[in-house]
């Protein structure tokens, strides 16, 4: 799905990436991300930390911004919910902003931006899909049906597997990453742990969260 980058877009400067998290600081929220996309046929879902909080039904600590996962091919109808903002595509510490089709085709994050403050409010992962099963970016053969990966809360906000958020965080393990896993595992159920340790095997064989799995 993802080729090689295109020409152009803006190299953030080590100034410039210092300073994103003020122009993520005002992000809206799971129920407001909900509220603009009420009614999308779509199955995207809240992704990262924020859907392991939605799916431990409570806020563990900060978030710096707010992720949600949609199939590639969804992403015109969900980029037709926005007026008045632009989508810019994100890939190894570069910028297009209001990316063009080629360089969309080439990445799969891309960052809401409000024109008029230049605040970022929403990250979008165009993820690869074959109509209506997920396909794991990290390993291509790992594919499940949507009804598999979305989750739900009790009103209604889609938030992505844990064992799939988790995997997705395993390759780094950052302190926040570690945190997550340390206060989601305990209220996972025994399949889930199941299927985390399967993925993890799979993925990143050794990795040291397989010992408390």
């Amino acid at each position: 799905m993802y080729g090689q980058l295109p020409a152009g877009g803006i190299q953030l400067s080590a100034a410039e990436i210092d300073a994103l998290p003020a122009r993520w600081s005002s992000c809206w929220t799971p129920a407001e991300v909900a509220h603009h996309l009420a009614g999308t046929v779509t199955p995207w879902c809240v992704a990262a930390g924020w859907a392991l909080d939605l799916f431990l039904g409570r806020q563990t600590r900060e978030h710096g911004d707010i992720e949600i996962a949609i199939p590639a091919a969804a992403f015109p109808e969900v980029r037709d919910r926005f007026p008045g903002y632009v989508f810019d595509a994100v890939s190894s510490g570069r910028i297009w902003q209001n990316a063009t089709s080629d360089v969309l085709a080439a990445t799969h994050q891309t960052w809401l931006r409000d024109p008029a403050t230049g605040d970022y409010l929403l990250d979008v992962f165009r993820e690869p899909h074959d109509d209506d099963t997920w396909i794991c970016r990290r390993d291509e053969k790992i594919r499940l049906p949507y009804r598999d990966v979305v989750l739900h809360t009790r009103d209604g906000i889609p938030y992505l597997a844990p064992e799939l958020v988790l995997l997705f965080k395993a390759k780094h393990a950052r302190p926040k990453d570690q945190s997550d896993f340390d206060e989601t595992v305990p209220h996972m159920t025994p399949a889930r742990r199941g299927a985390l340790a399967e993925l993890l095997s799979r993925v990143h064989p050794g990795h040291p969260w397989l010992t408390r799995l």
